[in-house]
């Protein structure tokens, strides 16, 4: 039981970056754009983020410029996109190639360096009394770094905004149809800039998460494609932040299941047999692949993309 319980926690904490970026991708499709550069906002963040700690000892500082890393990039998506109505996949595209530019500039002077310890105590898993102590899931939530509990908090929070805030519906009416949102007196570039940059700071601290607390050390390239596993799990999620909570932590079990079996021998017909870990590490890859050729075949209004994805609004056409 408690190797099940340590797997179930593992997972979690594989999944937390993957959580937090989808609520970033959620942000900006809700409001029709489709945002591909999530994974060069992810490391940007990152690299600012463990360059702001060594630079102040500041788990708060270096939180919140990671944030501002990654809403930095989203800006610059939003200009060109919302004002300049330029493609939206290409741009997407092109701010995750800047967005690894950045972090290797930066990340040469980070390599090989430690975290200061006020950071590192700072993000440390922090056990919640007796919560921890229930069986199976108390491991898996209450014994867990606070970033954990941060994206399952902005989960449930932007659930309960979408769904029963006016500013949620608002939201939810400038991803279906900006014209008619327009015409009913919400300002639709202000909508798309807020969501758009908030969901860019999340995707910022997201990768901070990695360097901060996952690894917690500088590595080229640290993100290592979760960028574009959060961007496929946002289909999968249907576009619910709760649902994104599930999507999230199966995506790190599935991780964990490779790092689990990666040295184990297994005797087939008196041979032994060895997995490849290159082969588990596919595991969870394949199976995002998997997922997204199903949900295909989902044709509920639910499960369907806001009507306005991807369609470039200005206002003299409506």
């Amino acid at each position: 039981m408690l190797s099940f319980e340590l797997f179930l926690q593992t997972s979690v904490q594989m999944g937390t970056h993957i959580l937090i970026a989808i609520l970033g991708g959620i942000l900006c499709e809700k409001v029709g754009n489709t945002n591909l550069g999530i994974e060069g906002m992810m490391l940007m963040g990152a690299a600012i983020g463990f360059k702001m700690a060594l630079i102040t000892a500041s788990p708060v500082i270096a939180f919140l410029t990671s944030g501002l890393a990654g809403m930095f990039g989203a800006m610059i998506y939003a200009l060109i996109t919302v004002t300049l109505r330029g493609n939206q996949v290409v741009t997407g595209l092109v701010l995750t190639i800047f967005g690894g530019g950045v972090s290797g500039y930066i990340g040469k002077s980070l390599a090989g360096k430690s975290l200061p310890e006020a950071v590192s105590n700072f993000f440390a898993p922090k056990t919640i009394p007796l919560l921890h102590k229930i069986p199976i899931v108390g491991k898996m939530f209450f014994d867990q770094s606070i970033y954990v509990y941060f994206g399952i908090i902005c989960a449930i929070l932007l659930f309960l905004y979408f769904k029963y805030t006016q500013w949620g519906l608002n939201t939810r009416a400038v991803g279906e149809n900006p014209a008619a949102a327009d015409a009913s007196g919400i300002n639709v570039t202000l909508y798309k800039y807020i969501h758009i940059s908030l969901g860019g700071f999340l995707c910022g601290i997201a990768g901070a998460y990695l360097s901060l607390v996952f690894v917690p050390r500088w590595q080229e390239n640290i993100t290592a494609g979760a960028g574009w596993i959060a961007v496929a799990l946002v289909i999968f999620s249907t576009w619910n932040p709760l649902k994104a909570i599930f999507a999230a932590y199966v995506f790190g079990a599935l991780k964990g299941i490779g790092f689990k079996f990666q040295n184990v021998n297994w005797i087939w017909f008196g041979k032994k047999v060895v997995f490849s870990p290159h082969l588990l590490d596919m595991i969870p890859y394949i199976a995002t692949i998997l997922v997204l050729v199903l949900m295909t075949f989902r044709k509920k209004k639910e499960y369907q993309s806001p009507a306005g994805l991807s369609i470039p609004y200005f206002r003299e056409e409506r």
